[in-house]
């Protein structure tokens, strides 16, 4: 009676605790959408986490260059030995007076210089890295979206790969019944042995294939593990049975997307930041060829004082304040082809910003064509399943009446399998080339 009891006990407890290991088990392999993949990807890719590391690097770069506008300030100090202070006062070959010093010697002080004028280059200095910082930030959002596109890629892969083993599996299933009833119609004599032999041909293509779209999907998840900086064997599920909303994306117009681009793409604007940076380098160049003014101070106590006569062994503090002006005459030869230099590369960048903005154009109107070919390819695929599936019963009634043959009957189910294909494909290549606009023109 006891262990029955506890029997009891036991089956309740796992009863009610059933559900909550279930649901355990089921939050471990939760589905992802591609927005939720996105946000992963955005915080833990490889890629972006570089280019954020090369951003943060210019931020500290454009802070090392206002440094440079503060005063250089220096303190030192000596402690020395001093030989014999002999003074040859008739000549290298005479006999020397020797002077009594102090056989050693300290000394204590400080330096500052402070630039009041160099032509404009620290200050310039401070918007090159600024500007540096910006296209740095352009790279970064260039590569957000890249990287967002690569995933959308494998996602869709994904998703298409997933819809087509369930097509398979459906018409393998299907296959095994039709095989069935073949082999009974062949006992009974109704059809030949070459039917039965051609359905299990067909099976065992189905299965091939079966087995190829589940290494595909192992391949789509693990390049979708990579992309969001997880281990490549993660545990990984999107939702296969959601309805892709072509009806989002609506017709824009093409100079519409144009007009986008030039304004938020980021490879435009690295262009165009190109171009700032090589105009400033130019006026860099040129600063070369003006004075420099500084400010400058220093004063040092040392001991003993050996510098200024009467010499003497007491300890003396000496000390001097002014504006000191430097003009470098060489740079003005020197800097000649510097300069020319500067200038050609400012020319080449203005010249790559125009190839990109042909480029620009290109890319989208490819694009364009290619997402309205897409749509087409949807509507075509749409109505080809709609004939194939009334082929294939036709055919199928057909058969069984001995009014055609079954080659007829597989052709018309292949034909309805690679329709399905076909529809799934068009629909993914629907929002695949959206996206890649989307990227194209800076706005994913």
């Amino acid at each position: 009676m006891k262990q029955y009891k506890t029997v009891l006990i036991l089956s309740i407890l796992m009863l009610l605790f059933a559900p909550s290991i279930y649901a355990q088990h089921t939050e471990k392999v939760q589905s992802l959408s591609l927005e939720e993949i996105w946000k992963v990807a955005e915080m833990n890719n490889r890629q972006l986490k570089l280019y954020d590391l090369n951003h943060q690097q210019s931020t500290i770069e454009i802070l090392e260059a206002k440094d440079r506008l503060l005063p250089e300030l220096s303190v030192g100090a000596d402690l020395k030995l001093n030989s014999k202070f002999l003074i040859y006062d008739n000549g290298l070959f005479s006999s020397p007076q020797d002077v009594a010093v102090k056989g050693y010697g300290y000394g204590v002080g400080y330096n500052l210089n402070f630039n009041l004028y160099n032509g404009g280059k620290d200050k310039r200095s401070i918007v090159m890295k600024k500007e540096e910082e910006t296209r740095k930030q352009y790279e970064l959002d260039l590569q957000k979206h890249s990287v967002k596109y690569d995933v959308a890629i494998a996602y869709f892969d994904l998703y298409k790969f997933l819809h087509f083993y369930d097509f398979l599996n459906a018409e393998t299933e299907a296959e095994k019944k039709q095989l069935r009833l073949i082999e009974s119609l062949h006992k009974n004599g109704t059809v030949l042995k070459s039917d039965v032999l051609r359905i299990s041909v067909k099976l065992s293509q189905l299965e091939l294939s079966l087995s190829d779209v589940k290494k595909k999907i192992e391949i789509a998840k693990q390049r979708l593990n990579i992309l969001m900086g997880r281990k490549n064997d993660a545990e990984l599920t999107i939702q296969p049975e959601d309805i892709i909303e072509l009806n989002a994306i609506t017709d824009g117009d093409y100079n519409d997307y144009v007009d986008i681009a030039f304004n938020k793409s980021p490879e435009y604007k690295i262009a165009i930041s190109d171009i700032k940076w090589s105009e400033l380098n130019v006026k860099q160049m040129k600063a070369t060829i003006l004075p420099k003014v500084s400010l400058y101070s220093n004063y040092n106590y040392n001991y003993p004082q050996i510098s200024f006569y009467p010499y003497s062994n007491d300890l003396w503090g000496f000390g001097q304040t002014g504006i000191k002006v430097q003009y470098s005459i060489d740079n003005l030869y020197k800097s000649k082809h510097t300069i020319a230099r500067t200038q050609v590369v400012s020319s080449q960048a203005k010249e790559k910003a125009e190839m990109k903005k042909d480029e620009i154009y290109l890319q989208v109107r490819e694009v364009y064509l290619q997402q309205q070919q897409a749509l087409e390819s949807v509507e075509t695929a749409e109505h080809n399943i709609i004939k194939t599936t009334e082929t294939v019963r036709v055919i199928r009634s057909s058969y069984l009446n001995q009014e055609s043959l079954l080659t007829d009957l597989l052709e018309a189910e292949n034909a309805l399998l690679e329709a399905k294909f076909n529809l799934t494909t068009a629909q993914t290549n629907v929002k695949v080339t959206h996206i890649r606009l989307l990227a194209i023109i800076g706005i994913l």
